[in-house]
């Protein structure tokens, strides 16, 4: 029986309170006061290198790191300390985020049950802070977070690290996510696995696909597989 329930982060316990997750919600204001003669024509290109790091690089870079590439691409030279700054000031956690609804109720139910849970995530290292702020804290006695290890999903020590903070093996655990080629890197490591599709736009006939975190509850018919 499952024991242990290893969670992504974004789109799966939480969603971006405006539209994308990066650059944040305030990026092209901050920008226009720092830079006035900014290109926004170019600023759906800078999105996209933005994404594109992200999504090629094998560790986490960092906030800076991730604002310069955006910035480059919309042909800005070196940014200065100031602009990276304000790019990164704290901002209170509601602006950022929303918590979907069913996740609560769930992780109540869940933790009611026994079920010991850790968040695995492709992050920066304030993801902690952040679940804190949410009142989201409490439920998971591990944040793994790739900023930290060094490394980012599938790379095999995200997951282990994720299982071995609950003192569980694999095959005791469930991994849900929201990208299916990592919920199938999880399952080739002996995880259970589970994508969460809460835009009904994972076409995944190999995997486990729920819409809600409610339907973990059912937990007998999640077992490792073979």
């Amino acid at each position: 029986m499952i024991r242990g329930l290893l969670l992504d982060s974004g789109d799966t316990v939480v969603g971006p309170r405006v539209g994308r997750w990066n650059p944040r919600f305030d990026f092209e204001a901050v920008l226009l006061e720092h830079w006035p003669e900014a290109p926004q024509e170019r600023f759906a290109a800078g999105v996209a290198a933005g994404e594109l790091l992200l999504a090629t690089t094998q560790r986490t870079p960092s906030r800076a790191d991730y604002h310069r590439a955006v910035l480059d691409a919309l042909g800005m030279g070196a940014p200065s300390p100031e602009l990276l700054a304000e790019l990164d000031r704290p901002l209170p956690p509601e602006q950022l985020f929303a918590v979907f609804d069913d996740v609560v109720p769930a992780l109540d139910a869940l933790r009611e049950r026994g079920i010991r849970m850790a968040i695995v995530s492709d992050n920066w290292a304030t993801l902690p802070d952040l679940y804190e702020a949410l009142g989201l804290g409490a439920y998971f006695e591990s944040v793994v977070i790739s900023e930290v290890l060094g490394c980012t999903k599938p790379d095999p020590r995200m997951y282990r690290a994720g299982s071995d903070a609950l003192g569980f093996e694999p095959h005791e655990c469930l991994f849900v996510d929201d990208d299916p080629d990592l919920v199938r890197a999880a399952v080739e490591l002996g995880y259970a696995g589970a994508v969460i599709d809460r835009r009904d736009a994972v076409d995944a006939p190999d995997l486990l696909v729920i819409t809600s975190l409610a339907q973990l509850l059912d937990l007998a018919a999640m077992r490792p597989s073979s």
